[in-house]
């Protein structure tokens, strides 16, 4: 992809449903009573792979064109799977499903694709086995495939070693089905989409700073969910607009939850350009989005505490600093290493491709801004946020990026290309 932008990049992009809330809102209407109804919902790769395993659990769930409904089985009408559980490419649905698996009288197996296969699964193992569950790595490597044989869960007080939105909701559902109160504190918050969710659906979650602690339930009830846009996925159009010289784009309905909004927090501390409109506050906050084009971006230190909450916008960020004057410093962020791909080792190696000034640390990336980029093959090693992240480099580098796999953006964004394009005036 070579672009010819001339007046920058204009018009306005409504960004496709949370990731994160989709998952959930499934999951939740799957062991509630009666039916759930998801607007907005995020009908990608990993979002898909979360319906097929409830569906083979015995869930009836349909697809309409503007809305997702799941006829609930109840906390525990569940039924034996039908099959295998294949869980794609998405750890959300493997790490969460577990900790309900874990308390259901049958037997379940998961597996996934070659990249899921790699990352680590002793994260939830461990704090499900200390509650009571019989889960076991079939291959003794702490890795899918996954066996889960349920049995009767007890309450723990669990400090997770790492601050995990999916390891804190696997023990927070498992805790659904505890004989007594569960809790799980983390080093630092990571996102509360889950905690905000089951309360709305009829369970008693309660935080107190970075615990969040579950009652044992006995029924769930089905919500109407309309979920707020992706700010994962806005990010790359936040990025786009601040680098590309005359950009303005409007960004609809993103959710700007308080344990999601780091890339907007960085991007502030950079001087970028973003004002709000048509804030709304029930339940996830959301906002309207509007981006301009900010010459003399700044570099700037990203660490501790802000890291859970913006783990997934990290790729997107080390372009932007590309672009910034100065030094841009990215610590502890040594869960990049265990995503769908090495995110340190993959981006400092396709951006040093493209002549950026970047080197890995051990918990992250130094990145030493103002070095002009130029066209590269990228290799994205299947990971959509790599593909996405150099997607929006092309759009400001002299010269043609070639991008391997690059479909895989239809994990997360099935429409992200053709939204790109509609900003493009060439």
């Amino acid at each position: 992809m070579e672009y010819n932008i001339k007046n920058g990049l204009h018009g306005e992009v409504n960004i496709p449903g949370d990731k994160s809330i989709s998952h959930r809102g499934v999951m939740f209407g799957a062991l509630a009573n009666g039916t759930t109804e998801i607007y907005n919902f995020l009908r990608g790769a990993d979002c898909l792979s979360t319906i097929s395993c409830f569906a083979k659990l015995g869930v009836d769930i349909e697809a309409t064109r503007d809305r997702i409904v799941v006829h609930g089985n109840g906390m525990r009408g569940l039924k034996a799977p039908s099959a295998i559980l294949d869980c794609g490419n998405s750890g959300t649905t493997t790490r969460l499903i577990s900790g309900i698996l874990a308390a259901q009288p049958f037997t379940s197996t998961m597996v996934g694709d070659s990249s899921l296969k790699s990352r680590p699964m002793k994260r939830i193992i461990t704090p499900l086995s200390m509650m009571g569950a019989n889960i076991v790595s079939v291959l003794g490597n702490g890795c899918m495939p996954l066996r889960i044989t349920g049995s009767q869960l007890h309450g723990i007080h669990y400090q997770s070693p790492v601050a995990s939105a999916q390891v804190k909701s696997s023990i927070l559902l498992a805790g659904l089905y505890a004989d007594g109160v569960t809790s799980v504190t983390e080093p630092a918050l990571s996102r509360n989409h889950t905690e905000l969710m089951l309360n709305t659906f009829g369970a008693n979650v309660t935080t107190s700073g970075t615990t969040a602690t579950i009652e044992p339930a006995e029924e769930l009830y089905g919500q109407k969910i309309n979920v707020p846009g992706d700010i994962s996925s806005a990010a790359y159009f936040i990025a786009a607009a601040l680098i590309v010289p005359g950009s303005e784009v409007v960004l609809r309905n993103v959710g700007i939850n308080h344990t999601r909004d780091g890339i907007l927090t960085v991007c502030k501390n950079m001087g970028a350009d973003i004002s709000y409109e048509n804030l709304t506050m029930k339940g996830e906050p959301s906002a309207d989005l509007i981006v301009r084009y900010t010459p003399g971006l700044k570099g700037t230190v990203i660490e501790g505490d802000i890291i859970p909450k913006l783990i997934d916008e990290i790729p997107m960020i080390a372009i932007m600093a590309c672009y910034a004057d100065g030094t841009t410093i990215i610590r502890d962020a040594a869960e990049l290493k265990v995503k769908e791909s090495n995110r340190l080792r993959v981006m400092v190696d396709n951006l040093t491709a493209m002549g950026a000034d970047i080197e890995e640390t051990d918990d992250g990336m130094i990145i030493h801004g103002g070095k002009p980029l130029h066209g590269a093959v990228i290799n994205s090693h299947n990971d959509h946020r790599v593909a996405m992240s150099f997607s929006i480099a092309a759009l400001n580098c002299e010269g043609e990026v070639t991008i391997t796999q690059k479909d895989c953006v239809n994990i997360s964004y099935p429409r992200f290309y053709i939204d790109l394009k509609k900003l493009i005036h060439e």
